[in-house]
C-alpha cells in the first residue's frame, strides 16, 4: 500500500469515524516500518481524534520523536473535539518551551476554540494579543474563531471590530458574529447584519433564530422562522426544530408546540435525539405532561437530557413519585445524572415535603458525584427547608453556604416563617431583609404584614417610608388563557374587557356558591391596613379569576382550562381554583412564575404545598 494510498485510508477514516479499521492501519504503518514518517503519525492523531479515541491520539502524540505545528494543531483540535479544552491550554506552553516551535493559524484557532468552550476570557484575550504580533496576524480563519470566542463571551462588540477587520468574510464568521448579537439580547444589530449577509443559508438563519431564542425574543423568533419557510429554505439540520420548539416551550403556548410536531414528522426527524429531548421538555412546559411522557416513552435512545427533561417535567406538575421512579430507572441504564437532574430532584422533594429525601440527593450530588452545589441547588434545598417548617435549619443553610443570598432567598424564608407564624425568626429575617433595601415591592407587602401581625408599627411605618421614597409600585399580575387560535390576557384588577359584565357576574355566582360552601378569604398576601373589603375586592380581580371566567364563557364545554401566569399564584386563588373546580366539574391546569398546578374535583396535584 503506497504511502498517499495510506494518507487517503487515514483521512476517510477520519470522515467516517471508523476506528477499527484506523487501527488496522496504523498495525500496517508499523509493521511496513514506515511509522517514524511524520505526515502518517499526523494523520493517525487526527484520525484518533476524530474517531474519539483521544488516549490513544495522546500516546501516539506523546511518543513522536519530533513534532512539527501539524503535529501540535491535530492533538489541540483532538483535545476540542473531546470536551478537553482545559487540557488544550495547559498543553500548549510545551510547543515552544519543549519542540521550541511557534504557534500557526491552526494552532491559534484551537486556542480560541478553547477558550470560547470555556468561557474564558482572560486566556482569550491573551491569546487575541500573541496573535496579533504573530507572522499570521492577518489570517480570517482565526479571526473567525476569535468573532465567535468575543460572541460566546458576551463581548459582540470587541467581536464586531475583530469581524471588520475581516478582509474575505466567509458564511462562518457572519454567522459566528450574527449569533453573537442574537444571544447577547442585541435583537436590532443582529437583524440588521443578518440583513446584510450576501448569501443567508440554513446555518445563518438557525444562529439568527437560535441565538434569538436564547435571549428570550421568542415572539420575534417565531416571526423570522416563517420567514424563513416563505424563502423555501430547505430544513437538511433538525437543530433548528428544536430551537424553535423550545420557543414554544418558552411561550407556553401548546398550539405552536403542536404544529412545529406536525413539521417535524412531516420532514422525517422524530427520531433526532435533541429533537425529541426539546419536544419533552415542550409538552411538560405546556402542561400536557402525559404528551412529554409518551415522547420519551417513544425514544429509542436517551441521554442525560432525555432523563432529566422528563424528571423535571414530572417534577413541575407535582408528580415527585414519579420523578423519584424516573431516575432509579435512569440510575439502571448507567447514565450518571448531572447538575441539572439533582435540581430537578431536590425540587420534586421540594414540592411533597420530602426532607429527608431532599437532604439525601443534596449529599449524594457532592459524595457520589463529586458535583459541588450551584447557588440553584441551595435554593431548592432552602424552599424545601422552608416550605417544611425547617426554618431554623433554613436559616442556618443560608447563612453556611458559599454565595451571597440575594432579595429572593431571604424573602422565600420569611413568606415561610409567616405562613407557618414563626415570628422570632420572621422578625430577624425581616430586619435583616430591610437592611438590604429590596427592590420586589411585593417584599415590602410581606415585610409590612409580618411587623404588622407582630404589633411593630414603628417599622410598619419604615416600610411605608421606603415604599414611598423608592416609589415602590407592584409588578402587574397578569394571566394569559388561549381558546383555540383565540388568546386573552387579563391584567389584574381589570375592568375594561369587552366581556366584563358577563365575567363580572359569572365570578359573583360562584363567590356566592363557594361561600355556601365554607369558603373564607384569605386576605394575607395583602396590604394589612386596608380594609376587609377592599382587601377582598382586590383579591376578587386577580387576574386568573378573570381568565377563568372568560374561559368558562368563551371555551368549549368541558374542555380543560390553561392558564399562564406571571406571578405566583396567592393562597386565596389557589383555594378559589379549587372550588371552581369541583363546582364546575372542569379542570384547571395553572402556570405561575413557580410551578404548575392541575386543579381538579377540588384538588390541586401540589397537594397544598407551594
Amino acid at each position: 500500500m503506497c504511502y498517499s494510498h495510506l494518507v487517503y485510508q487515514l483521512q476517510a477514516c477520519a470522515r467516517h469515524q471508523t476506528p477499527p479499521i484506523g487501527k488496522k492501519l496504523h498495525c500496517h504503518i508499523i509493521k511496513t516500518g514506515i511509522d517514524q514518517c511524520r505526515s502518517l503519525s499526523n494523520n493517525l492523531i487526527n484520525m484518533y481524534g476524530k474517531c474519539g479515541l483521544i488516549q490513544d491520539a495522546l500516546n501516539l502524540f506523546n511518543q513522536l520523536p519530533h513534532r512539527d505545528p501539524i503535529s501540535w494543531a491535530s492533538i489541540l483540535t483532538a483535545n476540542n473535539q473531546a470536551n478537553l479544552p482545559r487540557l488544550t491550554l495547559s498543553m500548549f506552553p510545551a510547543m515552544f518551551k519543549q519542540d521550541g516551535l511557534q504557534p500557526d493559524h491552526y494552532v491559534f484557532a484551537c486556542l480560541v476554540k478553547a477558550c470560547a468552550i470555556l468561557g474564558a476570557i482572560k486566556q482569550g484575550k491573551q491569546v487575541h494579543a500573541s496573535f496579533i504580533v504573530s507572522p499570521v496576524s492577518d489570517d480570517d480563519v482565526v479571526k473567525s474563531s476569535l468573532v465567535d470566542m468575543y460572541a460566546k463571551c458576551g463581548l459582540p462588540d470587541i467581536g464586531r471590530v475583530v469581524f471588520d477587520s475581516i478582509s474575505s468574510k466567509n458564511s462562518i464568521s457572519w454567522t459566528a458574529m450574527i449569533s453573537g448579537y442574537a444571544q447577547s439580547g442585541r435583537k436590532l444589530d443582529a437583524i440588521q447584519l443578518f440583513q446584510k449577509m450576501p448569501v443567508k443559508n440554513l446555518l445563518s438563519w438557525t444562529a439568527l433564530i437560535s441565538g434569538l431564542v436564547q435571549s428570550g425574543n421568542w415572539v420575534d423568533s417565531f416571526y423570522l422562522f416563517m420567514e424563513m419557510q416563505s424563502k423555501g429554505i430547505d430544513i437538511v439540520d433538525p437543530f433548528i426544530l428544536s430551537s424553535i420548539i423550545g420557543a414554544s416551550a418558552n411561550l407556553a403556548v401548546l398550539g405552536l408546540g403542536k404544529q412545529i410536531h406536525c413539521l417535524v414528522i412531516l420532514l422525517g426527524y422524530e427520531s433526532s435525539l435533541f429533537v425529541s429531548n426539546a419536544l419533552v421538555d415542550m409538552y411538560a412546559k405546556c402542561s400536557d405532561v402525559l404528551a412529554a411522557k409518551n415522547i420519551f416513552g417513544q425514544m429509542v435512545q436517551r441521554d442525560i437530557v432525555s432523563w432529566t427533561s422528563i424528571i423535571v417535567g414530572t417534577a413541575q406538575h407535582g408528580l415527585a413519585e414519579e420523578a423519584l421512579s424516573l431516575y432509579n430507572r435512569m440510575l439502571s441504564t448507567g447514565l450518571k445524572p448531572n447538575e441539572v437532574t439533582f435540581v430537578g430532584l431536590i425540587y420534586a422533594c421540594s414540592h411533597v415535603g420530602l426532607v429527608s429525601k431532599g437532604r439525601y440527593f443534596f449529599d449524594s450530588m457532592i459524595k457520589d458525584y463529586g458535583i459541588n452545589p450551584s447557588l440553584q441547588h441551595y435554593t431548592c434545598l432552602l424552599d424545601l427547608l422552608s416550605r417544611s417548617g425547617h426554618l431554623e435549619e433554613a436559616e442556618n443553610l443560608i447563612k453556611a453556604m458559599p454565595f451571597k443570598p440575594d432579595e429572593a432567598t431571604w424573602a422565600a424564608l420569611l413568606s415561610a416563617c409567616n405562613h407557618h407564624r414563626n415570628t422570632l425568626i420572621g422578625i430577624r429575617v425581616a430586619d435583616h431583609l430591610l437592611s438590604l433595601k429590596p427592590e420586589d415591592p411585593s417584599t415590602y407587602i410581606l415585610l409590612s404584614n409580618i411587623y404588622a401581625s407582630a404589633a411593630m408599627w414603628e417599622s410598619v411605618s419604615k416600610v411605608r417610608r421606603f415604599m414611598a421614597a423608592m416609589e415602590v409600585k407592584k409588578e402587574p399580575g397578569y394571566s394569559c388563557i388561549v381558546l383555540g387560535k383565540e388568546s386573552q390576557v387579563f391584567l389584574a384588577g381589570e375592568t375594561s374587557h369587552p366581556a366584563k359584565d358577563e365575567i363580572f357576574g359569572l365570578l359573583k355566582e360562584l363567590d356566592a356558591e363557594m361561600k355556601r360552601r365554607g369558603y373564607i378569604p384569605d386576605t394575607s398576601s395583602v396590604l394589612h391596613d386596608l380594609e376587609q373589603q377592599e382587601k377582598e375586592r382586590q383579591l376578587f380581580w386577580h387576574s386568573e379569576r378573570l381568565a377563568v371566567a372568560y374561559g368558562l364563557l368563551k371555551g368549549i364545554p368541558g374542555m380543560v382550562l390553561h392558564i399562564v401566569k406571571n406571578l405566583r399564584v396567592c393562597g386565596d386563588c389557589h383555594t378559589v381554583l379549587k372550588f371552581i373546580s369541583i363546582i364546575v366539574k372542569r379542570e384547571i391546569v395553572v402556570r405561575d412564575a413557580n410551578r404548575y398546578h392541575h386543579f381538579k374535583d377540588g384538588k390541586c396535584s401540589c397537594n397544598n404545598f407551594w
